[in-house]
């Protein structure tokens, strides 16, 4: 009995392309994750942040609505305003004298980045 010989080559290169494509989504997948746990982490780092600053908001608060204003500027109109800062952050708060809320602000210092280079073009 004559023995038929068996071709790899489609089958080989079939495989191949397949173990390519499932490396480069593999590699993809590791990157795009790597990246959202650093972009999850700075966001958890930011939010701890502005927490921290609305506790020393409510506390402010509270210390007013009790009758103590230590730390607090008295504005031209009769309010009373203190800002909390926390690296780069900044809450801003304006009650009146009797602990009524006129503002309350949360923002964050901006500082343009002057050290990139554009290209100027020809």
């Amino acid at each position: 009995m004559k023995q038929v010989p068996f071709k790899l080559g489609p089958l080989a290169l079939l495989l191949s392309v397949i173990s390519i494509c499932l490396t480069t989504l593999a590699i993809l997948s590791f990157a795009t994750s790597s990246a959202d746990l650093r972009l999850a982490q700075k966001y958890a780092e930011t939010m701890k942040i502005r927490y921290e600053l609305e506790q020393e908001g409510q506390d402010f608060l509270r210390s007013v609505k009790e009758g103590n204003a230590a730390g607090a500027e008295q504005d031209a109109d009769g309010s009373l305003s203190r800002v909390f800062t926390s690296d780069g952050f900044e809450l801003r708060v304006r009650l009146t004298e009797d602990g009524q809320v006129l503002s309350w602000r949360i923002q964050k210092q901006w500082e343009e980045d002057t050290e990139i280079e554009i290209w100027p073009g020809f």
